[in-house]
């Protein structure tokens, strides 16, 4: 049975200092699951320092990790490959160790602010509801919650989803996800221009201040809002100190590569801290969907996870 020893992410405390950050993406990148993953196909990790080695892994898994690039498809779209058993293992074994695959309680106790990433249909019932029973479990103390979303148009199977039958865009399933989560009704506050931006405020006794928004594209010409342009749309309502903690809820699949983008827009520029967690499968109510946990699912983030980082590198000081 192949296995690693797990891989730290890169550490992001309030009163963010980036100066050991090269090392800590270093140790991700040079790690060795991923020399393991590198060498299936052929190849040997270079060595050398974080930027060139960066550069290396955004080439090198462009062509044999990135399988949305024909069409440049969502994720649920991709025609998978085919792997044999121990490719297959070897690649789960990696993705374990370099945090992709298994679930983390949140490290802290109490947070200024809890972000609930969007996603496919299924995604943002997942982790809205998720979020809610961490908030109101006790699990976390929470002082504001914002779930992210776009306006990304749901597909015909995401709409056919349990309770997305009135939801046209992802920013609807958030919503959907919220008030279930949370037992919410109508918000108290809309905002936004028809199709670009969109926030909606809840407030309710005892609750935490709740915020669903639909994000702006940074480049509406050619893509919808990414996880990106969403962390910089709330951040740019927030008034953020340096002594803010954060806890982002996502997927355990995508936590390296929404880790590394939370700190280069929230971290360096505002200096909070960051946690980012996935959710806990156990606990969701909406399953899993078939085939989001295959190989080349796994693969395909651990390519998200490098152009993060390397994007991380290139905009340290």
């Amino acid at each position: 049975m192949v296995t690693f020893p797990p891989v730290a992410l890169p550490a992001c405390e309030p009163g963010f200092r980036p100066g050991r950050l090269d090392d800590q993406i270093h140790r991700w990148v040079a790690s060795e699951p991923m020399k393991a993953l590198v060498a299936a196909y052929g190849e040997s990790l270079p060595d050398a320092g974080v930027g060139d080695l960066l550069a290396w892994l955004d080439a090198f898994s462009g062509v044999h990790w990135d399988f949305r690039r024909h069409g440049r498809v969502e994720r649920d779209q991709v025609t998978a490959p085919a792997f044999d058993a121990g490719r297959t293992e070897l690649i789960v074994a990696a993705a374990t160790a370099l945090r992709l695959v298994e679930a983390a309680p949140p490290p802290h106790s109490e947070y200024d602010h809890m972000l609930v990433l969007g996603g496919l249909g299924r995604a943002c019932l997942q982790r809205s509801r998720y979020a809610a029973e961490l908030a109101l479990s006790g699990a976390v103390k929470v002082g504001e919650v914002a779930a992210l979303g776009s306006f990304r148009p749901l597909t015909h199977a995401e709409r056919e989803l349990p309770g997305l039958g009135g939801a046209a865009f992802e920013v609807d399933a958030m919503d959907v996800g919220v008030r279930a989560g949370f037992d919410l009704t109508r918000p108290v506050e809309r905002e936004g221009l028809e199709g670009e931006w969109d926030v909606r405020t809840y407030r309710w006794p005892g609750q935490p201040e709740i915020h669903v928004l639909a994000a702006p594209s940074s480049e509406p010409a050619i893509r919808r809002a990414n996880t990106a342009d969403t962390y910089e749309f709330w951040a740019g309502r927030m008034r953020l100190r340096a002594t803010d903690r954060i806890l982002v809820v996502t997927t355990p699949i995508y936590v390296p590569f929404q880790h590394g983008d939370a700190i280069r827009i929230l971290g360096l520029r505002h200096g909070c801290g960051i946690d980012t967690i996935g959710v806990d499968p156990s606990r969701v109510t909406v399953p899993f969907a078939p085939g989001a946990t295959n190989p080349d699912r796994y693969l395909q983030e651990m390519r998200s996870a490098i152009v993060s980082m390397r994007a991380l590198h290139q905009a340290l000081p």
